[in-house]
């Protein structure tokens, strides 16, 4: 038998994506323990790439050393990392290591919700290149993964390394084929230094409606891991926002793609403050976009995930990870990617206080029952050809959850 897999992404509540340029190993201490409190056993950390690599040819020995130590501190509290490198992109903006400004990224086909980009913790009217085919990127991507893992690679706090997290969203490969080049070279080159522990890449619900250059057939085929992240209230085809089926549904289909079984390394919602209903917060960002977030009361929200990740574990998922740990202080709601993307907020496990909400107690609830990874049943195993299915996904979509949901029932 396996252990299902219970997990979160972390950044701290007080710190965000700032921590690793303010780092406060007290802090991480003291998140770490609510982590194990609630029962989870993986935490997914992602390095901030421009704070890590301020320059092309080296890597922030500060930053490394930080890191072990958080790594330490995992170990300390029986949690393995999902260390995720390159990021990239991450809760609405792209933030760019300041030698790669100067292209005309982020991608097109991004330009209408994806409007700022970061460098050097502030905002920049800059583009930057592309980190798939740049020479300079390339050359700098091997060297922060050598430098990396040959510092941890025996380490007790490192669970599985990470290639990304929706690097789609950050730059499109020119083809499909370059995209899973690039992965292979990218997991061969981890394996050569650290050949025990698996690698991913941290696609998403992007890659299950479009080739975006990074296809879950090719990528996975790859890698160790398939993993999926999965959000209904972003996807106009689930049935409602907290569906319940939606998500191990797509980790069903990324099976069917990747021929593995599926983590969902990602999912989640953001809730309403304690006591309000659920409703639709509205809000105009500073430069002028009108957004609207579907915010969940906290008990309609505990109550998704009271559905959602026995699904999970039926379908043949292998775990689940929730975004994210905490919502963030006040503080923070100025500075980016709180200042324009509102709702970030508000995604936590836990108030900025650090008290637990309603869902994350209905977490503690199945990890004391110390779930185990089920088989695939039938109702969630499809057959697809990946060519077929990426010349008009979501008829192939539709069609599949219809299945899906009569299997259910």
């Amino acid at each position: 038998m396996t252990d299902f897999t219970l997990g979160v992404n972390y950044w701290p509540r007080r710190k965000a994506m700032y921590w690793w340029s303010n780092f406060d190993a007290g802090e991480v201490r003291e998140e770490f323990a609510i982590i194990k409190e609630i029962g989870l056993n993986v935490v997914r950390i992602f390095l901030l790439w421009d704070d890590f690599q301020p320059e092309p040819t080296s890597v922030s020995q500060d930053a490394v050393k930080n890191l072990v130590t958080v790594a330490d501190i995992a170990a300390e509290n029986g949690l393995g990392i999902d260390l995720t490198f390159f990021t990239g992109h991450m809760s609405g903006p792209n933030w760019s290591p300041r030698w790669l400004l100067g292209g005309d990224l982020p991608p097109a086909a991004h330009q209408d919700w994806l409007r700022d980009v970061l460098s050097e913790g502030k905002k920049t009217d800059k583009g930057y290149r592309n980190m798939f085919h740049d020479e300079m990127a390339l050359n700098a991507e091997r060297v922060l993964l050598k430098t990396v893992v040959s510092a941890l690679k025996d380490h007790l706090g490192i669970w599985m390394w990470n290639l990304g997290n929706e690097p789609d969203l950050f730059a499109w490969p020119q083809t499909s084929d370059h995209g899973a080049a690039w992965v292979k070279e990218m997991v061969g080159l981890i394996k050569d230094i650290d050949p025990n522990h698996p690698v991913t890449i941290g696609l998403h619900g992007d890659g299950l409606h479009r080739d975006n250059g990074l296809r879950i057939d090719k990528v996975y085929m790859h890698t160790d891991v398939a993993v999926m992240h999965s959000y209904p209230m972003y996807t106009p085809w689930a049935r409602q926002p907290l569906d319940p089926d939606f998500v191990p549904f797509t980790c069903a289909v990324t099976a069917a793609l990747s021929g593995k079984p599926v983590l969902m390394e990602e999912f989640g919602g953001c809730t309403a403050l304690p006591g309000e209903a659920t409703y639709v917060m509205k809000w105009t960002e500073t430069n002028g976009r009108e957004r609207e977030q579907f915010m969940a009361g906290e008990e309609d929200f505990a109550e998704f995930l009271r559905l959602t990740i026995p699904k999970l574990q039926d379908s043949g998922a292998t775990g689940a990870m929730l975004w994210c740990f905490a919502d963030y202080i006040p503080e923070l709601w100025d500075l980016p990617p709180c200042q324009n993307a509102v709702h970030e907020r508000f995604f936590g496990l836990v108030r900025p206080d650090g008290s637990l909400k309603p869902h994350a107690k209905v977490i503690q609830a199945f990890a004391a029952t110390k779930p185990q990874v089920k088989p695939i049943p039938d109702y969630a195993r499809f057959t697809v050809d990946a060519d077929e299915f990426y010349q008009n996904p979501l008829p192939f979509l539709l069609d599949f959850y219809a299945q899906y949901l009569k299997g259910v029932e």
